[in-house]
């Protein structure tokens, strides 16, 4: 087991069934529901998409797991999917802290020669795993 997770802009509901996926639509800039499909598609290969492997957000059991980082843009089409499986992390009584930055797009973090959020968000991702992995 690991000691932490940070997980950056997680698709982690193969079934593709947050709000956001449609509500997010028009301020994704770099996502779009086709290309998404495609690509989980590749992923999938015929696999029902409410496996827990696939789809934690929706199905997994989240017991045991180490604390969890979850950083997600309010203008991302997966930013249900970072919710749902904070929630149910929360749920499951795993330390969770859901980071969420306005106006920014999918894996942010990236973007950290254009964006201030993004170098802000890699610090708070720095800090947690600071605090949970012992060296």
């Amino acid at each position: 087991m690991p000691a932490a997770i940070v997980a950056f802009s997680p698709g982690v509901d193969a079934t593709r069934a947050g709000q956001s996926m449609v509500t997010k639509a028009e301020a994704d800039p770099l996502l779009d529901r086709a290309s998404l499909d495609r690509l989980s598609s590749l992923y999938v290969v015929g696999q029902d998409r409410r496996n827990p492997l696939l789809s934690p957000a929706v199905t997994a059991g989240l017991t045991g797991l180490p604390p969890v980082l979850v950083q997600v843009g309010t203008n991302e089409m997966l930013l249900d999917d970072a919710r749902r499986l904070a929630l149910r992390a929360t749920d499951a009584e795993v330390d969770v802290v859901l980071d969420i930055t306005a106006k920014v797009p999918h894996v942010f973090q990236s973007f950290t020669a254009v964006l201030d959020e993004a170098g802000e968000a890699l610090d708070r991702a720095a800090l947690f795993l600071r605090q949970h992995v012992r060296v």
